[in-house]
C-alpha cells in the first residue's frame, strides 16, 4: 500500500477509469487537471503499471488499470462505510466524513497500529515514526471524522467506540489494495502474493499442511502465512482484513451476517489415548468405565466442552471431577501421551501421532458429536487468483481417497443393544 502513496492519490485513478478523463475526474473530485495528472503518473510509477491510454479522446483504463481500479473502487468502499457508521452510531450529523479522501496513509495506519497494540509507543515502532507523529496523526484525523478516536488509559491509549469502528474499515480497505497490487503481478505471471489463513484445531494437523505444501510446490514464492487461535480471536482479525479466511470447525449459525461459511466435511468426536493405554484391552465400550479416567477438556464455553459436557449426560453420568483444561492441542497431545488420561478429539487431529504409535484411538465415532469443518470468509471477500488456487487445493485434499488411520479400529460406544460397531477412516 505505502508504494503507492495515499489514498487520496488511488481516489483519483478510480475517478478518471470510471468517468473516462482528466477533465470530468477533476471537476468530480475537485482537483485540478495537472493535480490529476500527477497523481496517475506517480501511482502508474510506483507499481511498474500503465493503467490508463492516454488517447485525443481522453485517458481510458487499460486491462490492469479496470483490474486495479475495481480493487480501489472496494477499498474506497470501505473507508466509505467506516464514516457512514460512525455517523449512524449516534450524533446530529447527517453528512459522512470525505475519509477516503481527506485521510492519509499515515493517519489511518496510525490509527489501526493504535488500536491493535494498545498505545502510542509500539505504534511508533512499528511504523518507524516518533510517538509525537502518532500523536499529531490522530488528532489531526479527529479532525476530519469530527470525533474523539482515542483516549488516554493507564496501560497507554483506548480507542474510542468510533475509533474501533474506523480502524476495522480502514484494515480491510489497506487489504484490499494489497490484492490489488497481487492481482497486478499475477497479470505479469508473478505468483508472489500473501495469503494469510486462520486455523483452528480440525484444519491444523493435516488438511492446511497438504493444501500449502501442494500451493508452494507450484508457487514457491507465495507468502504464506498461517495464524491458529481460539475462534473469536481468528474472527476478530478475518472481520479486518487481517486475515483472508478461516479454515476450521463452522458455527451453526454464523456468528455474524457479513460471513459466508462453506462446509467441507463432517467429522465425529473419538475417545483419544496413549498407545498401550489399559483401556485399549477391554473388549468393549462401557460409558460407565469413562468416569474413573482422568480427563482433558476444552476450555469452558467452547462447543467442543459442550460435547464434552454432553457425552457425559447422555449417558447418565456425573461430569468427571479430575480435569485439565487445555484449549493447546499440542500440549494436549504431550499431556496424552506422558499419562493415562483421556480426550475428546478428532481422529484427524492425531493423525501422525497415530501413525507413529504414540497415540491411539480408543472408542471411535461418538454418538451426536459430527462437526462441521470448512472454510468461513467475509460474505464479500474477492480472492485472487493465488487464494482461489489455494482454496481449491483444500477441497482437493478433503476429497482424496480415504486411508486407514490405525490398524486397530475400536467400537463407537453402544448406546442400544443392536448399535453397530463403527470403524474410523479419515480423508487424506
Amino acid at each position: 500500500m505505502d508504494q503507492v502513496g495515499s489514498f487520496r492519490h488511488l481516489h483519483v485513478v478510480a475517478a478518471v477509469a470510471q468517468f473516462g478523463g482528466v477533465r470530468r475526474a477533476a471537476a468530480e473530485i475537485n482537483l485540478s487537471q495537472p493535480a490529476i495528472s500527477q497523481a496517475i503518473m506517480g501511482v502508474e510509477q510506483a507499481i511498474g503499471e500503465s493503467l490508463f491510454d492516454r488517447t485525443a479522446q481522453g485517458m481510458f483504463p487499460t486491462a490492469a488499470g479496470h483490474l486495479f481500479a475495481k480493487r480501489i473502487d472496494r477499498a474506497i468502499g470501505y473507508l466509505k462505510s467506516g464514516a457512514q457508521e460512525i455517523v449512524a452510531k449516534g450524533g446530529r450529523e447527517t453528512q459522512a466524513p470525505l475519509i477516503d479522501r481527506l485521510a492519509t496513509t499515515v493517519q489511518l495506519r496510525a490509527l489501526i497500529e493504535v488500536v491493535e497494540h494498545g498505545g502510542y509507543a509500539p505504534a511508533a515502532r512499528r511504523l518507524g515514526v516518533t510517538q509525537p507523529n502518532i500523536y499529531r496523526a490522530l488528532r489531526d484525523l479527529e479532525k476530519i471524522t469530527r470525533r474523539k478516536l482515542v483516549q488516554p488509559s493507564p496501560l497507554g491509549a483506548k480507542p474510542t467506540p468510533d475509533g474501533l469502528v474506523l480502524a476495522r474499515w480502514a484494515s480491510l480497505a489497506f487489504r484490499e489494495v494489497e490484492l490489488g497490487l497481487d492481482e497486478l503481478r499475477e497479470r505479469r505471471g508473478l505468483r508472489d502474493g500473501s495469503i494469510i489463513i486462520g486455523t483452528l484445531p480440525f484444519a491444523r494437523t493435516w488438511i492446511l499442511p497438504a493444501a500449502v505444501t501442494s500451493l508452494l510446490n507450484q508457487h514457491p514464492d507465495a507468502k504464506i502465512k498461517i495464524i491458529d487461535g481460539s475462534y473469536a480471536e481468528l474472527l476478530n482479525r478475518l472481520q479486518h482484513g487481517r486475515i483472508d479466511f478461516i479454515l476450521g470447525a463452522l458455527r451453526f449459525p454464523a456468528s455474524s451476517s457479513d460471513l459466508r461459511q462453506e462446509e467441507l466435511f463432517k467429522e465425529p468426536l473419538s475417545i483419544i489415548v496413549r498407545a498401550g493405554h489399559p483401556i485399549l484391552k477391554q473388549s468393549t465400550a462401557d460409558p460407565a468405565k469413562m468416569l474413573s479416567l482422568d480427563w482433558i477438556a476444552p476450555n469452558e464455553l467452547t462447543p467442543a466442552r459442550g460435547l464434552f459436557t454432553a457425552f457425559f449426560r447422555r449417558h447418565g453420568l456425573p461430569l468427571p471431577e479430575r480435569i485439565i483444561e487445555c484449549s493447546s492441542l499440542v500440549a494436549t497431545r504431550g499431556l496424552l501421551m506422558r499419562s493415562d488420561r483421556a480426550a475428546l478429539l478428532s481422529a484427524s487431529q492425531i493423525r501422525y501421532e497415530a501413525e507413529a504409535g504414540q497415540l491411539a484411538v480408543a472408542i471411535a465415532a461418538l454418538p451426536d458429536t459430527e462437526r462441521a469443518i470448512g472454510i468461513c470468509t467475509r460474505s464479500d471477500w474477492s480472492p485472487t487468483k493465488l487464494q482461489a488456487e489455494l482454496l481449491s487445493l483444500v477441497r482437493t485434499v478433503v476429497n482424496a481417497p480415504s486411508v486407514k488411520l490405525t490398524s486397530r479400529d475400536r467400537s463407537s460406544i453402544r448406546t442400544k443393544p443392536s448399535a453397530r460397531r463403527s470403524r474410523r477412516v479419515v480423508k487424506s
